[in-house]
C-alpha cells in the first residue's frame, strides 16, 4: 500500500529481460503499507447484468487505533488500460475513517440489481469496471495524472492504491479479475503486504457503511461455532483466531484448510474447528501448522440463496488472512466413532420449521452431535460399507454395523423414522496420484483408520473430508440371479435402464442385454422404464424411440436371449418429464415365442384407455397398448403408465408399467427443516389414485382378473402413494412378502430402500424376486435393481 511514508519510485527489485545480448532492469514501483487508512473493499458491478446491488462501491478502513479524518480526500478511478486521453475521476470525501466500522463511498448506479447499499458516508457518480480497473484512496481532491505503477508509487498524495484484473496501475501484483457478482476484499484485520494480490480476494460484495460495520473482535472457535447450529458471530470480522492446521483442501474451487482449537471448552455443544474458505487459491500452509486467523464468520449454504436454502449451512472464515506461529504440530487427537458414539434418534423435530434456532443436544440426535462437531477430526475404524463408490469418488460407511443390516451389507431405510443414524459419507483430501479413492461396493470395509474433519455435503449430509483413508477389503459381493421360469409359468419383469438411448456407450446395451438375459433368465415381459427417444438428451421433435428399442432388443438376442418385440407410445414432445429432450417413457418387451400381445388400434400420446367387455369373455382395453388418462394433470410433466393385455396359455392378463414423479423438490432427511417435506408425494398419491381406479374398472368386470402394476414407483412400500394403490386389497405389493432385510431395490445415500415394485392382483401363486446386480455395485449399468414376478395362472 502507498503512505506519506514511501520510497518514491526506489528499485525494490528488478526483472530482467533479454534483449538481443544485452539485459534492461524494469524497475518495480512500490512503497510503504500505509499505517491508517486503506482500501478495504471495491465493486465494480453494481446494476449490471446479474447483480444483486445496484450501485458500485468503495469501501475504506483503518488499521490504526484512532479515527482518520479524510476531510479534504478524495477517491479516485482509473481505467485497467488508459489511453493518452484517460483521465482519473474524483469523489471527494468527508467526515473520518472510525477504527471501530466501515466508511462506504456509494458510486454509480446501474439499470440492475435489486438490494441498494446501506446507508453511504458520501456518494459519488464514478461508472467503474466490473472486471478491472484502479482505485486510489488520495489524500487531496486534485485529479491524479499517473498513468504507470511507477509514476504513481512516486506520487506522495496517494495513501492506498488498489489495482484489480489486468490493471496496468496497481501494486506489486494485481488484485484477483472481478465480475457483476464479486468485488475484490481485503482481509478482516487490513493487513496490508503492499502486493494487491496478496492482500485481496475475490468475493460477494459485503458493504457495511453508514456506520453498520462492525469492529474486529478477538474470538476463540467455540465462540465462532456457538452452540447452535448458526454462528452468533455471524457477518462479523474476527481476528487472532487461534488453532492447528488439520486438513488442507488443495483442489477444485472451495479451497481453504480446517483449523482446530487444541485448547477446548466444557462445552460438548461448540465445535472447536472451523473452515477457512480460500476460493480458489491454495492456502500456503499444512497441517500441523499453529495459525492465527482473521476473516469474517459466514454461514455457507450450499444452494443459494440461503434464503431459501433447504440444507444446513457451515460455519466458515470468508476472506482469510493468517499468521503461521509454529509448524510441525501434532495434531489434536481425533474423536473415535464407535458403534455407540453417534446416537440412535436422527434429528429432533421443529414441526416442518428450522432447526437452526434450537440449541444443540449432542447426546440425543445424530445431526446434533456431528454439527457440535463441525470441522473437527473425527476416526471411523473398520468400517462397512453401506453405500458403493460413486463417480463423484465419494461413498457411504456406516459407524453402526448392527443398525438394521441387510444380508448383503447395507443398511435398511424401512420407514420415515428409521434414517439409519451410523450412515456417514466419506471424501478424500489424498491426492488422487497418492491415493486412488477406493472403488467398493456393499458390503466392503475399510479396514484400518478413515480420519479427517467433519464437513456438510448438500448429496449426503454429514460427512469425513478424508486425511487417512483405511484400506479396501473386498467383502465378497456377487450378482445375483434368477431361476428361469418354467414352461407353466409367466414372467414379467421391471427393468429402470436410466435414461437408455442410442449415443450411449454400446458397452451398456451389452451389459443391459446380458443382465436380462443371464440375470433375469429371459423373462417373457419386461416392463422398461427411462426409454430415451432416438437421439437421447437434444431437445428436438424427435419422439420416437424405435431406434432405442431396436439396438437393445438386437443386444439381447447377440447375448443369447429372444427376439423380443416392443409395444410402446411416443410422448409429447418435452411433456413427460425426466432429462431435457430426451423424452422418457415407459415401453413393453415381450417374447413371442412364449406370449402374445393383444393389439387394440387407437392408443396415442393423449387418448386414455378404457376398459370394456362382459360376461363370459371378460374384460378387454380398448386401446393396447393404451396410456392411463394421459390428459390428467395427476401426469403433468411425468411419465404416464402404459398399460398392455397379453395373452398366455389362454389366459388374459393385464400389465400396467408406470414411472411415477421423482422426488425432486423435496426436503432432504439432513436438512435444517425437521420433519422434512415430501412435496413431491402429493403428484405421487394422484398418480396411483389414477391407477388404482383403473385397476378397478378392470375388476369391475372380473374380480378375479390377472392384473400385474408394476415399475419404478419412485416411492417406498410405507407411503401414502403405495398404501392408495394397495386399498382396499385390490392388489398385493409384492415387496411386502420378502423377509423384512431383504425389502430393497435402491440404494440412495447408504441407505437400501425400495423405489421399484411389483403389484399384483387376482393371482393366487407367484415367485417373487429382486434381483441384486446393479443398486449396491460401483460399476452399476443402472442405478436400479431389476425386479421378476413368475406367474402360475391356474390357481
Amino acid at each position: 500500500m502507498r503512505s506519506t511514508q514511501r520510497q518514491g519510485a526506489a528499485l525494490l527489485g528488478a526483472i530482467a529481460l533479454s534483449v538481443g545480448l544485452g539485459v534492461v532492469a524494469v524497475p518495480v514501483a512500490t512503497a510503504a503499507p500505509s499505517p491508517d487508512a486503506v482500501i478495504a473493499e471495491v465493486y465494480g458491478g453494481g446494476g449490471n447484468s446479474g447483480a444483486t446491488l445496484t450501485q458500485d462501491f468503495i469501501e475504506l478502513g483503518t488499521r490504526g487505533a484512532a479515527a482518520v479524518s479524510v476531510t479534504g480526500w478524495s477517491v479516485q478511478y482509473l481505467p485497467a488500460n488508459p489511453s493518452a486521453t484517460s483521465q482519473w475521476q474524483v469523489t471527494p470525501l468527508s467526515g473520518e475513517v472510525s477504527p471501530d466500522r466501515r466508511y462506504l463511498v456509494a458510486e454509480a448506479t446501474g439499470s440492475g440489481g435489486t438490494v441498494p447499499l446501506p446507508t453511504p458516508d458520501v456518494t459519488g457518480t464514478i461508472a467503474m469496471a466490473a472486471t478491472a480497473g484502479t482505485v486510489a484512496l488520495v489524500t487531496s481532491t486534485e485529479r491524479l495524472t499517473c498513468k504507470t505503477a511507477a509514476d504513481c508509487a512516486a506520487d506522495t498524495r496517494i495513501r492506498d492504491l488498489v489495482g484489480y484484473g489486468n490493471a496496468v496501475v496497481r501494486e506489486l501484483t494485481p488484485a484477483p479479475t472481478l465480475s457483476n457478482t464479486s468485488s475484490a476484499q481485503r482481509s478482516a484485520a487490513l493487513l496490508d503486504t503492499d502486493d494487491n494480490g496478496a492482500d485481496f480476494t475475490s468475493g460477494e460484495p459485503t458493504p457495511a457503511g453508514g456506520g453498520g460495520g462492525t469492529p474486529p473482535v478477538t474470538a476463540r472457535i467455540h465462540e465462532i461455532q456457538g452452540g447452535t447450529r448458526l454462528s452468533p458471530l455471524d457477518g462479523q470480522q474476527v481476528s487472532g483466531v487461534p488453532g492447528i492446521v488439520t486438513a488442507v483442501r488443495a483442489f477444485g474451487s472451495a479451497r481453504g484448510f480446517w483449523f482446530q482449537d487444541p485448547q477446548p471448552d466444557a462445552d460438548p455443544a461448540t465445535s472447536e474447528g472451523l473452515f477457512a474458505f480460500t476460493g480458489s487459491a491454495t492456502p500456503a500452509v499444512a497441517a500441523g501448522d499453529s495459525v492465527l486467523v482473521s476473516g469474517t464468520v459466514d454461514e455457507f449454504y450450499p444452494d443459494a440463496p440461503p434464503s431459501s436454502s433447504v440444507h444446513q449451512s457451515t460455519t466458515e472464515l470468508t476472506n482469510p488472512q493468517w499468521t503461521i506461529v509454529s509448524s510441525g504440530n501434532p495434531l489434536p487427537p481425533a474423536e473415535i466413532l464407535g458403534a455407540d458414539t453417534v446416537p440412535v434418534a436422527y434429528t429432533p423435530e421443529a414441526g416442518g420449521a428450522s432447526i437452526e434456532p434450537l440449541a444443540l443436544r449432542p447426546a440425543d440426535f445424530a445431526l446434533d452431535f456431528f454439527e457440535s462437531r463441525e470441522s473437527m477430526r473425527v476416526q471411523v475404524d473398520d468400517a462397512r460399507v453401506v453405500g458403493p463408490t460413486t463417480e463423484f469418488n465419494e461413498l457411504f460407511v456406516t459407524t453402526k454395523p448392527n443398525q438394521n443390516p441387510t444380508p448383503r451389507g447395507g443398511t435398511l431405510y424401512s420407514g420415515y423414522d428409521q434414517q439409519n443414524s451410523g450412515r456417514l459419507l466419506i471424501q478424500s483430501l489424498i491426492p488422487f496420484a497418492q491415493r486412488p479413492f477406493p472403488k467398493a461396493h456393499v458390503g466392503d470395509r475399510l479396514a484400518g483408520v478413515t480420519a479427517g474433519p467433519v464437513d456438510y455435503s448438500r448429496f449426503g449430509g454429514y460427512q469425513i473430508q478424508a486425511t487417512e483413508l483405511g484400506e479396501l477389503v473386498p467383502g465378497g459381493l456377487q450378482r445375483e440371479t434368477t431361476r428361469p421360469q418354467r414352461p407353466y409359468e409367466l414372467a414379467v419383469a421391471t427393468y429402470n435402464v436410466e435414461n437408455l438411448a442410442p449415443d450411449n456407450d454400446p458397452a451398456k446395451f451389452a451389459r443391459l442385454a446380458e443382465g436380462l438375459v443371464r440375470a433375469l433368465a429371459s423373462p417373457d415381459i419386461v416392463a422398461l422404464e427411462e426409454i430415451q427417444d432416438n437421439n437421447g438428451a437434444v431437445d428436438d421433435a424427435v419422439v420416437a424411440a424405435d431406434e432405442t428399442l431396436r439396438l437393445l432388443t438386437e443386444a439381447i438376442v447377440a447375448a443369447g436371449g429372444p427376439r423380443y418385440q416392443w409395444r410402446q407410445i411416443d410422448p409429447v414432445d418435452d411433456a413427460d418429464g425426466g432429462q431435457p429432450g430426451g423424452n422418457i417413457r415407459v415401453a413393453f418387451l415381450f417374447n413371442p415365442a412364449r406370449v402374445s400381445f393383444v393389439d387394440h388400434p387407437g392408443g396415442d400420446a393423449t387418448t386414455p384407455v378404457d376398459v370394456t367387455g362382459h360376461w363370459p369373455f371378460g374384460p378387454r382395453l380398448t386401446v393396447s397398448p393404451g396410456r392411463v388418462n394421459p390428459t390428467s394433470d395427476a401426469w403433468l410433466n411425468s411419465r404416464k403408465p402404459l398399460a398392455g393385455e397379453f395373452r398366455f396359455l389362454g389366459q388374459t392378463f393385464f400389465v400396467i408399467a408406470n414411472h411415477f414423479n421423482s422426488k425432486g423438490g423435496d426436503q432432504p432427511l439432513t436438512g435444517r427443516f425437521q420433519p422434512p417435506a415430501r412435496s413431491s408425494e402429493v403428484q405421487r398419491v394422484a398418480q396411483a389414485t389414477e391407477v388404482s381406479t383403473f385397476v378397478r374398472k378392470i375388476q369391475s368386470l372380473d374380480r378375479h382378473a390377472n392384473i400385474v402394476v408394476l415399475g419404478d414407483i419412485n416411492d417406498f412400500p410405507f407411503s401414502p402413494a403405495a398404501q392408495q394403490l394397495t386399498a382396499g386389497g385390490s392388489l398385493v405389493d409384492l415387496i411386502n412378502t420378502l423377509p423384512p432385510a431383504e425389502r430393497y431395490n435402491y440404494v440412495f445415500q447408504g441407505n437400501s430402500q425400495t423405489l421399484d415394485h411389483v403389484f399384483v392382483g387376482g393371482l393366487r401363486l407367484v415367485d417373487y424376486d429382486v434381483v441384486h446386480v446393479n443398486a449396491e455395485f460401483f460399476d452399476q449399468v443402472s442405478d436400479h435393481d431389476p425386479q421378476v414376478v413368475r406367474i402360475f395362472p391356474f390357481l
